[in-house]
């Protein structure tokens, strides 16, 4: 990063390290952080009849993208509660979300089971 004519020659020309996304101005909407807002959208979702093998390295480059994105947590949670049924989002495809989902259900009604059984023994 350069640094503007007008800065102090003094102050470094390092940009702001962020913090973890929890951190940032909690009236800002997750998204406006989103490094996929500067890529290409056609990364993140399929144009129609795609085949196979150029549906995975898309992708696979769309999960390189959401790899380096400081709102990536934010942005699969939002995919996963929506939730969203096509494209990439939070690192994850729609097939990939649809298993974390239902790991979720298994969980809870798993959690549920066992609360059940320790309040009646």
């Amino acid at each position: 990063m350069l640094q503007p004519p007008h800065s102090s020659p003094r102050v470094a020309a390092v940009p702001a390290q962020r913090g973890p996304a929890r951190d940032r101005d909690q009236d800002a909407p997750w998204h406006t952080e989103a490094v996929c807002r500067r890529d290409e959208a056609g990364l993140f979702f399929a144009p129609s009849k795609e085949p196979t093998a150029a549906r995975l390295s898309r992708e696979e480059a769309a999960k390189r993208v959401c790899a380096r994105c400081p709102v990536m947590i934010e942005c699969r949670e939002h995919a996963l509660l929506q939730p969203e049924p096509y494209g990439v989002w939070g690192g994850l495809t729609a097939a990939e979300r649809r298993v974390v989902l239902a790991r979720r259900r298994r969980r809870e009604v798993e959690l549920k089971k066992a609360t059940a059984a320790r309040m009646a023994g």
